[in-house]
């Protein structure tokens, strides 16, 4: 029988602070020395030199340190106190367990915790971690896939990036305009990170069913391709009914598996598409078009959902009201630049999803156009607004002005549609058809 090609290894970096606490559940080598140690411990760093410590001992050598396991037993470890969620809504913090190596580094005065582990491994992490360990299995299937590509592709991308000259910019500034998107060039040290700005990656801290299991043994090694190239498979919560284009969100390059999806079986009756269009996008927004990521059905959000997620549940279309001096001051604080008094929020350019792609923001002191999409969520919330589709109602009385952000789907809403995918899956397609409706023109392939 031919054995199956190993997997990969990847580095996760999961939290940094002036001081992590960890607790070590079974023996651990410590790289410098070779001293096999185990329990509870801090690790802090001086200059360069990262340096462990407990109630009786203190190790210290240069960065980086790796902790390996011990063979021949049961290998864990417990990281505290990592934030989750960082910026969004629903931040907090909690303990989680990992299997695999920890790999102690200084970056920026302070200490990353990595972890080292096979691509397989993560894998069945990330898919209890996006969503729930309870989602049907071609759901899950699918995400296995779009997991696994999107995470060889940017691999593949930081290799290519460090073999070409020049610095990679994702910003462009003027006196009147800031167009900025957030990916993940911002990695030096590692492979990608555990919170959403990469992959929701949490250990085993959420327990993985043999479901999830038996998923990603189904799909080992299976990616997305488009001519020889792996896919950058994007995803996200809820499209609102239409996906995005990448370069809309991201830098300008144009990938033909990303186009727009009518996230449904048929165009929905008695809308104009085309709602890159004022005119259009108020009645798309104001409206309930049908869509498969358009749905109450709590059965199904309990299985895409993990319990924090489920604090949300206006992702489909949801309203956000400001006063005018509350959006002021939260536009100031968010961007760091006083507009005074916001007079108007105008969209300029929009995609072929209805999401802002440059909005004027018009103040009495100073008036800016801003963009890509995340940088217009990031300026109009004090943690993300749910995307950037939504069209501005202005009111006004004796008293105040009043910003209604009248707004559809939750994410960037490039590629797979999470909510939308599932309902799939809870609808019998299969997990091949539901990546050839959000990835048109990509081919299923085995790599390893």
């Amino acid at each position: 029988m031919k054995s199956k090609k190993q997997a990969p290894q990847l580095s996760v970096g999961i939290f940094s602070d002036k001081e992590i606490s960890f607790t070590l559940n079974s023996p651990f080598l410590e790289s410098a020395e070779g001293t096999s140690i185990t329990g509870m411990w801090r690790a802090g760093c001086s200059g360069h030199k990262v340096f462990l410590q407990n109630e009786t001992k203190k190790l210290e050598s240069a960065s980086p340190v790796m902790l390996a396991p011990v063979i021949g037993y049961d290998p864990s470890f417990t990281l505290h106190a990592v934030t989750i969620g960082k910026d969004f809504h629903w931040q907090r913090k909690e303990d989680q367990v990992f299997r695999g190596n920890l790999k102690l580094i200084v970056e920026d005065g302070k200490v990353t915790a990595i972890n080292v582990l096979s691509i397989e491994d993560y894998l069945t992490s990330v898919i209890s971690s996006e969503m729930s360990a309870t989602s049907s299995p071609e759901f899950l299937k699918a995400h296995a896939v779009i997991s696994r590509s999107w995470l060889l592709a940017q691999i593949e991308k930081s290799r290519k990036s460090g073999e070409t000259s020049g610095t990679y910019n994702s910003r462009f500034k003027s006196d009147s305009e800031i167009v900025r998107w957030y990916d993940r060039e911002d990695h030096q040290n590692y492979d990608v990170c555990a919170d959403d700005h990469c992959q929701r990656y949490q250990g085993i801290t959420r327990a993985s069913t043999p479901i999830v299991v038996q998923v990603i043994k189904d799909t080992y090694g299976q990616v997305l391709t488009y001519g020889s190239s792996i896919c950058d498979t994007r995803y996200y919560k809820c499209c609102g009914g239409i996906s995005e284009l990448f370069e809309n969100v991201w830098e300008p390059v144009s990938h033909p598996y990303l186009q727009r999806v009518i996230d449904n079986h048929v165009p929905p009756e008695g809308y104009s598409l085309d709602i890159s269009k004022e005119e259009n996008v108020k009645k798309w927004i104001s409206g309930n078009p049908e869509a498969f990521c358009n749905t109450s059905d709590k059965k199904i959000l309990s299985q895409v959902l993990n319990d924090y997620d489920q604090e949300t549940n206006d992702f489909f279309r949801w309203k956000i009201t400001y006063t005018q001096e509350g959006l002021s001051d939260l536009v100031k604080t968010r961007t760091g630049i006083d507009f005074g008094t916001i007079t108007d929020l105008i969209p300029l350019e929009r995609g072929v999803s209805g999401r802002i792609k440059r909005l004027r923001i018009e103040g009495t002191r100073k008036t800016m156009i801003i963009g890509k999409e995340l940088e217009i969520r990031k300026s109009l919330s004090r943690s993300h607004l749910y995307s950037s589709c939504f069209y501005v109602e202005k009111t006004s009385d004796a008293k105040e002005t009043t910003f209604i952000l009248h707004g559809a789907g939750w994410g960037h809403g490039v590629g797979l549609c999470q909510i939308g995918a599932a309902v799939m899956g809870s609808k019998g397609y299969s997990y091949r058809q539901i990546l050839n409706h959000y990835f048109r023109g990509s081919i299923l392939e085995k790599r390893y």
